[in-house]
């Protein structure tokens, strides 16, 4: 009998410990211990156990506490898999339509254990991978089709031959670990939860372009996974499965750590490799691509995280395999963080092709309380809101960018019918204005001003001359900008404009917010008929806006009201009403 914690950092901040703890007392002298494993995506559910009998037959645990570990540790010492606080087949189903390669070891494998990492197999592509060389791991690489998953797709196999072909006796290997999307958190899971697929794939990588040296560029945000990749890498090393010479192949590699600032720009390769310097983070145009002139000038290879995490696979199953998922041009799976309204919000890994309305109803559950969808936001500031009406779009490069969206590194974000889309344009502006490096001016200036136009249209102040003078900026700062982040900074807003420009009508010339949200355009109202004059909401009310007889309706003074929903948190009857407009 086994028993596996997630213990990522999802895990450990809903309760892990105290899960730990409640274990530990019942386990503790009996021959069965708690396995500490990484997140294997129900995070909608943490804490979460998994227990596994002697036959390998498995059942999920979610939402614990330590008393409900203790109860779970003793029905199973007592021969009994207790139905409380199991995962319902319906819940199950978050894993059960997923295809897992990149998280096929997350939940699974101890991510500080090397010797549970090679029990499921690690470490064999790329001993695979030092007999077949150079030429054939590239060869299959570029038949699986795997394509670049941080962003635009572009082939991974271009960038390995492009290295590869690049003179030098002095190259890198570098992993683009510097996840900054808002919501997203798919690179940081993997490197907690499986770090030596991710250090395989680099050393794949450094086999086929003749590097001898791999960076990870990673946020200093990420603690975790920091402490587990230096785990592994020394592992490794004691394995004598880094240094020269390896295993008698003449390949020597090693890997150092680079922690970023977490500045958003530094998912750009050009700027990653500034930061990678010791210098600040801005981009450079191109050519020379990093794959002539790179770290230290020198040829670079860089790939994200999900990237490599499917260059084992990919060696030990064979190209042709992995090419068998997916559609013509996309290849393979993509990993998904699911934020948002969803009901069940996580970690999905799903075969390229699939639909989004599929991931969003059939894995995820659906939206919280049965609400509409509304949108579903893909690719982080850099991606789109595509509306309810184009869900049925496939899960693929070329699809999502006819949506305006981009596939991204694998942020989705689903709103529901209360979510207002103006609001949404100013969050992902506020977010992209700030990181901006300031390197050109259609970013540095032209953000700004854009996030000033939002501002005063949910402020109420807009015109609608404003939408135009929106679409004009964004067209210039696509055109202009001198990275790739910035190109796609204003997708945010046109998606908006496109998809949902009767909001901002409503917002200019109605002077409403369709969805209550801003609060320069609504109003609180007090129902007679179920207010039951307690005083409560008066009480709670910080600007004295509520004023009445006990026993008999309040009333709101709106000219005070600063629409903080303090009053509404503190009704017991539901007697107050968000309305569209101000009074």
């Amino acid at each position: 009998m086994r028993f596996l914690l997630g213990y990522g950092s999802c895990g450990i901040a809903s309760g892990a410990d105290f899960v730990l703890e409640g274990l530990n007392e019942v386990l503790s002298g009996t021959e069965y211990s708690v396995e500490k494993v990484g997140c294997n995506g129900l995070c909608f559910a943490e804490p979460i156990v998994e227990v596994i009998d002697d036959n390998g037959n498995s059942t999920l645990y979610g939402r614990l506490n330590k008393d409900s570990a203790k109860a779970l540790a003793e029905s199973v010492l007592n021969g009994n898999l207790p139905e409380e606080n199991k995962f319902t087949s319906e819940e199950l189903n978050f894993l059960n339509s997923q295809k897992r390669i990149v998280l096929s070891g997350c939940g699974k494998v101890d991510p500080e254990s090397i010797e549970s990492y090679i029990s499921f197999g690690g470490y064999n592509a790329f001993k695979k991978a030092l007999e077949i060389g150079s030429d054939k791991i590239i060869e299959e690489i570029k038949i699986s089709g795997l394509r670049g998953r941080g962003g635009a797709g572009f082939p991974t196999h271009f960038k390995w031959q492009s290295a590869k072909n690049s003179q030098s006796d002095e190259k890198y290997v570098v992993c683009n670990a510097d996840e900054g999307d808002p919501g997203a958190f798919m690179d940081r899971a993997v490197l907690e939860g499986d770090p030596h697929r991710v250090l395989e794939g680099m050393m794949i990588a450094g086999i086929a372009i003749g590097a001898k040296m791999g960076i990870i560029y990673v946020r200093a945000e990420y603690p975790l996974a920091v402490k587990r990749l230096q785990l592994a890498i020394n592992e490794l090393r004691e394995k004598k499965l880094l240094g020269e010479n390896i295993l008698n192949s003449g390949f020597s590699f090693d890997f150092s750590i680079m922690m970023g600032a977490g500045a958003f720009v530094c998912g750009e390769e050009t700027a990653l490799l500034a930061s990678l310097g010791g210098n600040r983070g801005m981009p450079v145009t191109k050519p020379p691509f990093p794959a002539q002139k790179g770290f230290r000038k020198q040829p670079t290879n860089i790939n994200n995280v999900e990237t490599f995490a499917n260059v084992s696979w990919i060696i030990e199953n064979g190209g042709s395999a992995f090419a068998e998922m997916g559609t013509e041009n996309s290849k393979g799976t993509k990993v998904f963080a699911l934020a948002g309204r969803v009901k069940r919000g996580g970690l999905v890994e799903v075969p390229m092709g699939i639909t989004i309305e599929k991931i969003v109803f059939d894995i995820c559950g659906g939206i919280i309380n049965d609400a509409e969808v509304k949108a579903v936001q893909m690719g982080g500031p850099s991606g789109g809101c595509i509306p309810k009406d184009l869900l049925s779009t496939p899960i693929e490069y070329e699809s999502i960018a006819k949506t305006g969206a981009i596939m991204g590194s694998g942020g989705m974000v689903v709103m529901d019918e209360n979510t207002c889309m103006v609001d949404m344009a100013k969050f992902f502006m506020d977010f992209t204005s700030k990181e901006s490096c300031g390197k050109c001016v259609p970013c540095r200036i032209g953000t700004t001003r854009m996030l000033e136009i939002l501002e005063r249209i949910v402020d109420g102040k807009g015109e609608e001359s404003d939408i135009d003078t929106l679409i004009e900026l964004a067209e210039s700062i696509k055109v202009g900008a001198l990275c790739g982040l910035g190109n796609s900074a204003p997708n945010p807003v046109l998606t908006t404009i496109k998809y949902f420009k009767d909001e901002y009508l409503a917002h200019i010339n109605e002077k409403k917010c369709p969805a209550k949200k801003c609060t320069a355009l609504i109003s609180y109202t007090i129902d007679e008929s179920l207010c039951k004059g307690c005083s409560l909401c008066s009480k709670k009310c910080p600007q004295n806006a509520i004023s009445g007889e006990i026993k008999k309706p309040f009333a709101i003074d709106n000219e005070k009201c600063i629409r903080c929903g303090q009053c509404i948190i503190g009704c017991k009857f539901g007697a107050i009403k968000i309305e569209s407009g101000v009074k």
